[in-house]
């Protein structure tokens, strides 16, 4: 999925590192997606939605890679590493 690879290249070079004293993890991640283009929206199931060319994808954001919910994407983010991995959702 092309959409899934562009978002992860925003997280292979973040616009700004995150920072948990001054925004959440969610707020970084929507942050750092929105900096490049990104239609992001609230999402009623999920942290996020993304729309894209007249579909929209729904996304979570997680610190741990456990027991993911396969119907939405997610955000893994692993604080210690400085790194994001984007998962698509699997339907």
């Amino acid at each position: 999925m092309q959409l899934i690879q562009v978002m992860q290249d925003v997280f292979n070079r973040p616009p700004a590192p995150f920072n948990p004293a001054n925004q959440t993890l969610k707020g970084w991640v929507m942050f750092c997606l929105r900096d490049r283009g990104f239609m992001v929206t609230p999402a009623q199931n999920a942290d996020f939605s993304i729309t894209t060319k007249g579909e929209k994808f729904s996304f979570k954001v997680s610190e741990s890679a456990d027991n993911l919910d396969p119907s939405v994407g997610w955000v893994v983010v692993d604080r210690s590493a400085q790194t994001a991995t984007v998962i698509a959702p699997h339907p």
